[in-house]
């Protein structure tokens, strides 16, 4: 069975790629995904925060010195909190890369300001042989309009592709007003690949101290549902590689988002839960399933759900919204047993 996928030009012997979790954050963690099978190894982010507070003292525009900004401040973690920081990241990109025989592609996070992005070049040059660029950007001024939102984004994929020389994957938010636009607008600028979707965090509500309580919830496979959705909506219409990432758990929620159109997979919750030689049984269970439905190849059934096969997407989605409305029907509950009949 042939497995094999083509991902930011890279030919990868499977599709199932570890996502950016603590599981690289080490090397030991970094050869178990290898010994796996990772097809791959996606390093955790570097945060925009993490280098414009090394180089000049703030959090994005926000002064240290400034009595009025510190409470928002004091929401950022504290130097010592993130695993590495901007040098010991660029070293970990070189010793992952001296000790795997597998692509390195490590990540940057922020809200798309220009003055951090100069370290995709540093990336680059550590050795990482592609950069994931998650930019992740919460629009609470509402003098902000989604097409300024959207120009940063894009300023910001400009301003890396410019510097760099290897692949760049754009992670993005489905939240934008015109996914299909913004991803032509990427596809335009030449980025090489798009991840669907960034998981926008969501604080919980302490109501007897009154404060917001940040919790790390993992994603469930309810969560593949938007990611499949966009995935066949996406596929064949842009060059970019699409990649899934969110609510994967087993070898059939990947399935489901190679056929929608997602040339790799990326798992995290699983691994994190059960462990990085789970992956080996994911594998496995795609082979079979393919086998099983007399697939020869994974690149045979990409993309043969996407909606590149209807002539008229918009009709179709909208038609498909009216049934799912038109399909609830009320749960019929049997009658009570007349134990006296």
């Amino acid at each position: 069975m042939d497995l094999s996928t083509k991902y930011l030009g890279f030919t990868l012997p499977h599709p199932l790629m570890p996502g950016a979790s603590p599981l690289a954050d080490s090397l030991d963690g970094v050869k178990r995904l290898e010994d796996a099978g990772a097809p791959a190894i996606i390093l955790r982010s570097l945060f925009e925060e993490q280098i414009t507070r090394e180089d000049s003292g703030m959090v994005h525009d926000l002064s240290v010195d400034e009595p009025s900004d510190a409470a928002g401040i004091a929401q950022f973690p504290e130097p010592g909190d993130f695993t590495f920081d901007p040098d010991h990241y660029l070293e970990h990109v070189r010793r992952v890369k001296a000790a795997v025989g597998v692509p390195v592609i490590a990540s940057l996070n922020g809200t798309a300001r220009a003055s951090w992005l100069s370290s995709a070049k540093q990336i680059e040059e550590a050795g990482a042989d592609a950069i994931e660029l998650n930019i992740y950007h919460v629009p609470t001024d509402a003098r902000e309009t989604g097409a300024e939102v959207e120009r940063r984004l894009l300023d910001a994929v400009r301003h890396v592709k410019w510097a760099v020389s290897i692949p760049v994957a754009v992670k993005l938010s489905p939240f934008f007003s015109s996914i299909s636009n913004l991803a032509a607008e990427l596809d335009a600028l030449r980025a090489d690949g798009l991840v669907l979707f960034n998981r926008f965090y969501q604080p919980d509500v302490d109501p007897d101290m009154l404060v917001a309580v940040p919790r790390l919830h993992l994603s469930s496979p309810d969560e593949l549902l938007l990611r499949v959705r966009w995935l066949a909506i996406l596929y064949g219409r842009v060059e970019a590689s699409l990649a899934a990432t969110g609510g994967v758990r087993d070898s059939v929620d990947a399935v489901k988002a190679i056929m929608a159109g997602a040339q790799a997979v990326q798992v995290v919750a699983v691994l994190l839960t059960r462990g990085p030689e789970y992956l080996v049984e994911m594998r496995r269970g795609l082979a079979r399933w393919l086998e099983q439905h007399e697939y020869d190849s994974v690149r045979q059934v990409q993309g043969c759900v996407s909606l590149m096969h209807h002539p008229n997407a918009e009709a179709f989605e909208r038609g498909n919204y009216m049934r799912i409305l038109q399909s609830w029907r009320p749960r019929v509950t049997p009658p009570p047993i007349n134990r006296h009949d």
